[in-house]
């Protein structure tokens, strides 16, 4: 039975459906140089629970403390802050907090901040109702289509900057979007910073691996910004992993203390492995994470009240019976609900969860555990989701499959948390009226108005009859990732670089390159 009425002529679905002008998924209306969330976050648990996870997490910094190795001058930081300082051996310290100490500490941090890119239309907001997804960070392999992996290079690694600054639905660059490991380790990170500044002109984070590797990364960005732009605003940030369980190492410290007196934003990152680094529960996982991450907020604070830094969690479970990480998982996407909330309390912008998998493949596994890791950041309120496109095979592969078809989901996301407009013009009340019961509304003033705008447009997904997608070789979702990222690769054009700049940058990346020899471990 026909869904029209004999007075409106059936017409074919090509017929009836408007011609669009925008390209598949690129819905104009919803590009942006980040989200503005405009649902609601999800509270998962009441004020008790939260008051006794933050007890927890002072019990743990008075009675347990957090273990600093290899930096004296934090220690001191912390002593003359009212920490309890006890050698452990002759480059290790514990220090105890008393109850309140470090949350007081944390309370000189913005609840909200701007990153400068170099292109200002790119500025990010970070912090409260601003969201912003960054490509993924780490990874020391590709994973190729057919499921072998081989060592990532400085070429992926510019790729996948070009990637994303090709994507309307990433808002940053990143960081270590993966490891060039055809570079020697203590130079790599000149090529990699000077890579995010020539191929993309959105925001980005620098190294963190060691503190001069920091200072660098900072000296290039007065080299790009001017020095004056730098001393006044945010124009990088470090993220930075404490060493769990309950320690922060001096590599770590010292780097955030670079940041942070320079005034640049900085990311406080416990890794929990649910029973291998942390309480096997994720209530005790998230006091831990709680504790681990306010200390690093904190010592920013210590060196410069008022820089930049983000209060922020990785929870994963485990596999008990293997002792491998298990991304993507519902406890640690419950984990992600309540530490938004602790962030919220704290009035601290937060980094947390991502589109995490430890899928080999950007299969059906990889997308239903990134989804379940992906919703449960935008449901709490990230500020910050680093991990939003690429991230396969438990964080050890970047896949460029993976980075396309993520994309595509943060697309989709941007309208979901665009929510719903409850206008009277949205009621579409004319909508009805127009033609009466029984008449179809392809051709009415209201759809013809709201067609291209109505709906997400998926750039990656098929919506062929079965029929067409038979005759036109039946390819998957892998398949037609791959078509995309190599079109989108080929169609790529660098955003404008001063050439003054680019030469500065290039002195003193050689510069400081002859200055060492190559380490490649």
């Amino acid at each position: 039975m026909s869904d029209v009425t004999e007075a409106a002529p059936r017409r074919t679905r090509a017929a009836r459906r408007p011609a669009r002008s925008a390209a598949p998924g690129q819905n104009p209306t919803l590009e942006c140089a980040y989200i503005t969330r405009r649902i609601p976050t999800y509270d998962l648990v009441g004020e008790e629970a939260l008051e006794r996870i933050e007890a927890t997490a002072d019990r743990i910094l008075a009675e347990i403390g957090i273990e600093f190795r290899e930096d004296p001058e934090t220690v001191e930081l912390f002593r003359r802050a009212g920490g309890e300082v006890r050698p452990v051996s002759e480059n290790a310290w514990n220090i105890r907090f008393a109850p309140g100490l470090i949350r007081s500490l944390c309370a000189t941090a913005p609840a909200r901040f701007t990153q400068q890119a170099r292109n200002p239309a790119r500025n990010v907001e970070v912090g409260g109702d601003a969201m912003v997804f960054a490509p993924s960070y780490g990874s020391p392999f590709i994973m190729e289509t057919d499921g072998n992996r081989r060592y990532a290079t400085l070429e992926d690694f510019q790729n996948l900057i070009k990637l994303g600054q090709s994507s309307p639905w990433l808002h940053h660059s990143g960081g270590t979007i993966c490891e060039p490991t055809d570079v020697p380790v203590n130079k790599r990170h000149l090529d990699m910073v000077h890579a995010h500044m020539r191929y993309s002109d959105r925001a980005f984070l620098g190294s963190i691996t060691a503190p001069e590797r920091a200072a660098d990364s900072i000296e290039m960005c007065r080299i790009l910004f001017g020095p004056e732009v730098v001393d006044a605003h945010c124009v990088i940030m470090g993220n930075f992993n404490s060493t769990s369980p309950l320690v922060w190492d001096g590599v770590s410290t010292r780097g955030i203390r670079i940041y942070a007196a320079a005034g640049q934003g900085s990311i406080h990152l416990p890794f929990l492995l649910g029973g291998a680094v942390s309480p096997v529960t994720m209530a005790g996982a998230l006091a831990q994470s709680l504790a681990e991450s306010m200390v690093g907020v904190a010592l920013t604070q210590l060196v410069r009240p008022g820089a930049p830094a983000l209060i922020a969690t990785f929870l994963s479970s485990l596999s008990l019976r293997s002792g491998s990480p298990t991304f993507g998982t519902p406890e640690p996407a419950l984990g992600s609900l309540v530490m938004g909330q602790l962030a919220r309390r704290l009035n601290l912008p937060l980094r947390c969860s991502g589109n995490f998998s430890t899928s080999k493949l950007p299969d059906a596994q990889a997308m239903t555990q990134s989804m379940m890791s992906m919703m449960a950041a935008v449901q709490c309120g990230a500020n910050y989701i680093l991990h939003s496109a690429g991230f396969l095979d438990g964080l050890l592969s970047m896949s460029y499959e993976k980075f396309v078809l993520d994309c595509d989901l943060c697309g989709a996301l941007h309208a979901y948390l665009k929510g719903l407009d409850m206008s009277e013009e949205a009621l579409g009340f004319e909508a009805l009226a127009e033609g009466g019961p029984g008449a179809h509304m392809f051709g009415t003033a209201h759809t013809l108005r709201h067609y291209e705008t109505a709906y997400w447009d998926s750039g990656m997904d098929d919506y062929q009859t079965w029929e067409a997608w038979n005759e036109q070789g039946r390819e998957d979702a892998i398949g037609r990732a791959e078509r995309r990222w190599k079109a989108m690769l080929a169609a790529y054009e660098p955003p404008p670089m001063d050439e003054g700049v680019d030469e500065a940058l290039c002195d003193f990346v050689a510069r400081r390159k002859r200055e060492m020899a190559d380490l490649w471990y």
